[in-house]
């Protein structure tokens, strides 16, 4: 699975965050965690949920 980081994270090892968007076409369920800790949990967000959250953030 691919990680992708998110534009909106910070350079500073502070607010990181990632998404694999592949499996959310799979899927229909997008993977999100924290950069910073990748042997770590992630979080599955429904992939419609996903699309309203980065909307409303570029809003």
């Amino acid at each position: 699975m691919e990680w992708v980081k998110s534009s909106y994270s910070s350079g500073d090892g502070g607010l990181c965050l990632e998404w694999a968007p592949g499996m959310a076409a799979a899927s229909g369920v997008v993977p999100v965690r924290d950069s910073k800790d990748p042997a770590g949990p992630a979080l599955a967000v429904p992939a419609g949920a996903w699309d309203a959250f980065v909307h409303y953030i570029k809003g």
